[in-house]
């Protein structure tokens, strides 16, 4: 076992092991270290701690001391000297007319290098560039070219979740991502929604991409010919995170999808037989040994059912409207109490004068004054009207004022 301590040089970048050298280092602290390029003001990220000797690379490098408030000045000193270099470089690259990007800077601790950053689409020719920035800055000038993820990487920003990227916070490499990991996952092949602030696959196509296989690997694919506990069809869709597959049964004449779970459906090799050909027997299924991984995942019925009850209350019971419970919450009833009666329009009941309160009269319901329909064409029915008599269907309009320009017309002439 070997005592190191986690030393970080930029937030989300890469831990590397170091010798404590004796010191008692807390995580969070400032210390100088000793690297290749010389000393560098760093971050612990791990106090001390011990590791197995496979897992480090001897010799391994040494903490100098504890940083002291003159290294903490000369760290601000050269984080403005970054701001300004970064400036001084953008103008000497745009006067030279080259074709680059300047993305960051970094001084060494010791001011004695300064390295440039820059984004390019081919290779530039800079030594003009270095020249003029070794005659501003009397040290030594090294430019880097790096790749769209790294420029991401190095500015930050906010994804298309809302939160910051995922490789300027915790990832130290860039692992690589294709197109099949979406096609995996079911997800559009749409570049403007797969793709990340750099243009290129997002990173965190990469996270769920083991489940997702190991889903499939279940799962049967669709348009595959299966044989389930209610006989045999066509899969028409897979649900992985639930695990659930809707398939058509050939025994339904009425073509409706059956969803079952993952565990109650088994592919049958080489697809569907010729006809005349009897159906092999593959399915396994064992309802009293089931997986507790595939059957204990909730119903989507059920899911939208206890979803509901959460928006309507937690004591809301199941079929209770969003107003029922309120009312129900302000008469200061539990859910088990008796059933609240519906609201009915109340009718008017006007006392009389000189009456007591067990005479009054009741004022009747207003009459339906919905419009009737007109009685089909060449009937004879008959309307009741208020009274009692009995009248005939108005004539048609339109045929008697037509009778009425014939007679006018022959008048006239």
């Amino acid at each position: 076992m070997t005592e190191v301590v986690s030393i970080k040089f930029k937030v989300g970048g890469k831990n590397y092991y170091f010798n404590p050298n004796g010191l008692k280092i807390e995580q969070g602290g400032r210390v100088v270290v000793e690297t290749a390029n010389g000393m560098e003001l760093a971050e612990c990220s791990r106090g001390n701690h011990m590791v197995e000797d496979t897992s480090v690379v001897l010799p391994l490098r040494v903490v100098l001391r504890k940083a002291t408030e003159q290294d903490l000045r000369q760290e601000t000193a050269n984080r403005a000297r970054e701001k300004e270099a970064l400036g001084v470089c953008r103008e000497k690259a745009a006067s030279h007319g080259l074709e680059m990007k300047i993305v960051d800077v970094e001084c060494s601790f010791d001011g004695s290098k300064t390295t440039f950053y820059f984004t390019a689409d081919g290779r530039v020719d800079f030594r003009e560039l270095v020249k003029d920035l070794a005659a501003v800055y009397h040290n030594r000038i090294e430019l880097r070219q790096i790749g769209i993820r790294d420029e991401a990487k190095m500015i930050g920003g906010l994804g298309i979740c809302g939160r910051p990227f995922c490789c300027s916070q915790f990832l130290n490499d860039f692992a690589p991502v294709s197109t099949k990991m979406a096609k995996t996952q079911n997800l559009p092949l749409n570049p403007t929604k797969i793709s990340g602030s750099c243009g290129r696959l997002m990173c965190c196509l990469r996270y769920e991409e083991d489940a997702y296989a190991d889903l499939q690997k279940r799962c049967p694919k669709t348009g595959a010919f299966v044989e389930t506990i209610d006989g045999y069809g066509t899969v028409e869709s897979v649900n992985l995170l639930r695990e659930r597959v809707s398939v058509r049964l050939d025994s339904d004449p009425s073509g409706d999808l059956h969803v079952l779970k993952v565990n109650q459906v088994a592919t049958v090799p080489g697809g569907r037989p010729p006809e005349g050909t009897p159906l092999p027997h593959v399915l396994e299924y064992d309802p009293t040994a089931e997986d507790e991984g595939v059957n204990d995942t909730p119903d989507e019925g059920n899911e939208w059912e206890a979803l509901i009850d959460f928006e309507k209350g937690a004591d809301a019971p199941s079929g209770e409207s969003q107003e029922r419970a309120a009312v129900r919450r302000q008469r200061g009833t539990s859910a088990g109490d008796a059933p609240l009666k519906q609201s009915r329009p109340h009718r008017k009941v006007r006392v009389q004068k000189g009456t007591t309160q067990n005479q009054t009269s009741v004022e009747p319901r207003p009459a339906d004054k919905r419009p009737q329909q007109n009685p089909p064409k060449g009937t004879e029915n008959t309307t009741n009207t208020a009274k009692g008599e009995s009248r005939k269907p108005r004539r048609n309009n339109r045929r008697h004022n037509r009778g009425n320009r014939q007679s006018n017309g022959s008048q006239n002439s």
